[in-house]
């Protein structure tokens, strides 16, 4: 599988209705209106994607006073999203693309580096969507370990 087409700021945001960790149907309609950062992470409950679901969390008060709302997706079944948020104690909505085809159409799954190798997988990806739909920002192949930080200070909160 090649690289698909990748997001840019101004792009409208690719539309979504996905089953959260409880089963129920969530959409980026549902957040029309408000400032929205969807991340994309490869799996539930390994080191990095822990450590940045925790970052969020941690961070989730401040993000909302902002005016930001958050939701993660990934390729894991609702009930392994269900564990993983009971685990760590997640506060904001964890969704299952178990078909991958949301990822692709936000460009956030394709080819990858992983330990030197080129891999087919989930490309760790954060997006701002604005209130009207339209994508404030693209970031591909962020680092698990300080994106929040980094996101918090892009976005001024």
């Amino acid at each position: 599988m090649t690289n698909q087409q990748r997001l840019a700021v101004g792009d409208p945001a690719p539309d979504f209705r996905l089953p959260d960790s409880t089963g129920a149907e969530v959409s980026l309609a549902d957040f029309r209106g408000r400032h929205l950062v969807v991340y994309f992470y490869p799996a539930a409950g390994t080191p990095g994607c822990t450590k940045q679901a925790c970052d969020f969390r941690d961070n989730l008060a401040e993000l909302n006073d902002a005016g930001f709302a958050v939701v993660g997706i990934s390729p894991d079944k609702p009930a392994k999203l269900a564990k993983f948020t009971a685990e760590e104690g997640l506060t904001f909505p964890l969704l299952s693309d178990e078909s991958r085809e949301v990822m692709i159409a936000w460009g956030a799954y394709g080819e990858k580096q992983n330990y030197g190798r080129t891999v087919t997988g989930v490309i760790r990806s954060t997006f701002v969507v604005d209130p009207d739909g339209t994508i404030a920002e693209a970031m591909y192949n962020v680092r698990a370990t300080g994106h929040v930080a980094k996101l918090r200070r892009d976005l001024k909160v």
